[in-house]
């Protein structure tokens, strides 16, 4: 069994072993003229995620030992519900107003489903997070390797950089980005210490691991899926 900061160095290794920014549909997006099509297919597959955020953190909240870890949890519920710390919205509202920013209607919003590979992501996490024996297991899916995707750049620039660049949107509608750019890295930092606090023994260190490494992967598996259904159905008609 690692000792505690040999484990937390671990879990951030594996978390940054895996750059979902680097994936060819992402370069797609931020690759010469804008590419609207694209990026209301990848707004709204990102709405699928963002709809269930706050009910895996709730699950979380509900099962995590009473302290410090589940007064964090707390504190990260009312800022997803309230937006009131980042002086700004609910966040599900926040995401609602970059797809209204980008064209897409609340008609069309609504409207839209999950691809499967979306659709894996969204359930696999909350099968950790129901089980209140697994705690660990969501702790890392949700708090580390969910979490830790809003902390990644591209040659130095944060997601919401680049879409003001490259689409010229107001960053007051890329609020949902900037606000998680700067938050997830506290929650990134209290995601590893609860994890690292609740691993008991190596076997429950070697599945928070995996199950850290298993999203990630799930992430770039999305955005695959998303590249193969606008290379397929959108792209040959635009």
């Amino acid at each position: 069994m690692l000792d505690r900061q040999s484990f937390k160095k671990a879990l951030r290794t594996e978390l940054e072993s895996h750059i979902t920014l680097d994936q060819p549909i992402i370069s797609e997006l931020f690759r010469g003229k804008p590419n609207w099509s694209l990026l209301r297919l990848m707004a709204v597959q990102g709405y699928q995620l963002t709809k269930h955020f706050l009910t895996y953190v709730e699950y979380l909240f509900h099962h995590c030992p009473p302290g410090i870890h589940k007064r964090r949890l707390l504190i990260n519920l009312y800022e997803e519900e309230t937006g009131a710390l980042s002086r700004t919205d609910n966040h599900v509202v926040l995401m609602q107003k970059f797809l209204r920013a980008i064209g897409i209607s609340d008609e069309d919003r609504e409207a839209a489903v999950a691809l499967p590979a979306t659709r894996e992501l969204i359930e696999r996490r909350m099968q950790y997070v129901v089980d209140p024996a697994r705690f660990h297991l969501g702790a890392a899916a949700v708090l580390v390797a969910s979490e830790g995707q809003n902390l990644e750049t591209k040659a130095g620039e944060a997601r919401h950089s680049l879409l003001g660049q490259v689409y010229g949107i107001d960053q007051a509608d890329l609020l949902f980005f900037s606000v998680h750019q700067m938050e997830d890295v506290g929650h990134v930092r209290e995601g590893i210490d609860v994890v690292a606090d609740v691993c008991h023994n190596e076997t429950m260190q070697n599945e928070a691991l995996r199950a850290v490494g298993e999203v990630c992967s799930l992430f770039a598996n999305m955005y695959a899926g998303i590249g193969e259904h606008f290379y397929r159905c959108i792209a040959p008609t635009a």
